[in-house]
């Protein structure tokens, strides 16, 4: 038995906000105790947390992770980077399919599924790759994936360029109760680019990505969505523009969500002039303009979830010229805090903060989550909200050191996490 006593439960499906005791037992929570009304005896032999100053929430659900593993292991492990995202206070990651070989069909995703149960630290999810070999010609096996345990369709990394078949997609997806999650770019509007199309991006010599190139591709997916009636989620949105559509859609009635990334959400264009390549991406860092719209549609939940996009690259991958170096950024040891700035900027209510990170995930995925509601898995993570700390990626648990947050003081530390009932991370001094 697992007691967590005195912190301050922020549970919105709950509608709870309160100091709270909570008991966990057989991995479930069966007892959320508010210590005002009732106090009970904790068991002897159960294991005590002392929360007190703490925030507890449902456990975060990253919904956006590169694990590499099958195929890339020299950049990332199922082992390792779930290690990071219970340091970084994520409980369950759904892991893309862009690995070598693809998870296109059922043997690798029950692949996935196991070595995470075997090392994982945290709960693993696998998200299927809609088109075999991920090379856009034709679809993958859909059925297998679900049976395996794909909770979602996606050929991240890589667009889908062929609309027909992203229609097929969509169609056999609403079949098997899976979301679509896109990659929205137009390659041959991106170009090869290395940064977004703009002033920076001519002032610095190197080929732009223009808006355009995600936003044609969001217009045409809003539409198959549309036409198909499948759920659509729109990842990494990165531009205005792209904002614009998705809320008019919304409006129209078509089941569309969306996310974004504390890296869209926090820097602009303007870092590239550093020439750091760990702020090269893709989507690429946009304008002013665009954070603002990004930052505006958190506000008013036209972009439901804050997902990390982790993305860990060896040195080698990323010590190379801006132009030839790999996109991606290591970010799951850092989406918590990160993403809590907003909340300290007042661009989210802590409540809100705990819906795109948690409860908003679990629902799109249709995974158990979200909630520390008896009765539900006891996934769990502890904040220090005042705690200040230096990221240093050099420390990563993510064999990926590559952040272009580097040396930035932030506010809000993870303390603790726990994954079905058992301690799987504890900070330092903890």
């Amino acid at each position: 038995m697992l007691v967590i006593k005195g912190g301050k439960v922020v549970d919105p499906v709950l509608g709870f906000d309160g100091v709270a005791h909570i008991w966990i037992e057989k991995g479930v929570v069966t007892r959320l105790l508010d210590p005002s009304l009732e106090e009970a005896p904790v068991p002897d032999g159960a294991q005590l947390v002392d929360a007190s100053g703490l925030v507890v929430v449902p456990g975060l659900v990253d919904m956006h992770v590169h694990l590499r593993e099958p195929g890339y292991e020299y950049k990332e492990t199922i082992r390792s980077g779930t290690e990071a995202a219970a340091a970084g206070g994520v409980t369950t990651v759904a892991c893309m399919p862009n690995t070598d070989p693809p998870n296109d069909h059922g043997a690798i995703a029950e692949f996935v599924v196991r070595k995470a149960r075997e090392e994982g630290a945290v709960r693993v999810v696998p998200i299927g790759a809609i088109s075999k070999g991920l090379k856009g010609e034709s679809l993958a096996e859909i059925g297998e994936l679900k049976e395996a345990g794909a909770v979602a369709l996606s050929d991240d990394g890589r667009p889908v360029t062929n609309s027909l078949l992203m229609r097929r997609a969509m169609e056999y997806a609403r079949t098997f109760a899976l979301p679509v999650i896109s990659h929205c770019e137009d390659l041959v509007l991106a170009a090869n680019g290395s940064m977004n199309e703009g002033v920076v991006s001519l002032e610095l010599g190197l080929r732009g990505i223009p808006a355009t190139a995600e936003e044609v591709m969001v217009a045409r997916d809003l539409a198959l969505a549309e036409w198909t009636g499948c759920p659509l989620h729109i990842a990494h949105v990165s531009t205005a523009g792209s904002v614009r559509m998705i809320r008019e859609a919304r409006a129209r009635g078509v089941k569309v969500t969306a996310e974004a990334t504390p890296h869209h959400l926090l820097l602009t264009e303007d870092a590239v002039r550093s020439w750091d390549t760990n702020t090269k991406v893709n989507p690429p860092l946009r304008s002013d303009r665009d954070v603002e719209a990004l930052q505006d549609a958190l506000r008013d939940g036209t972009i439901d979830v804050i997902a990390s996009d982790h993305a860990p690259h060896a040195p080698v991958d990323k010590e190379l010229e801006y132009e030839h170096a790999a996109f991606g950024i290591s970010g799951v040891e850092t989406l918590a805090s990160l993403s809590l700035m907003l909340v300290h900027k007042g661009v989210l209510s802590l409540q809100e903060w705990v819906r795109k990170v948690s409860v908003n995930p679990s629902r799109i995925l249709a995974i158990e989550g979200g909630t520390l509601a008896p009765g539900s898995r006891a996934d769990l993570t502890l904040l220090d909200l005042e705690r200040t700390w230096k990221i240093e990626p050099d420390r990563f648990r993510s064999k990926g050191k590559n952040s272009p947050f580097r040396n930035w003081v932030v506010r809000g530390r993870v303390e603790m996490t726990v994954v079905a009932g058992k301690v799987v991370y504890r900070a330092e001094g903890a």
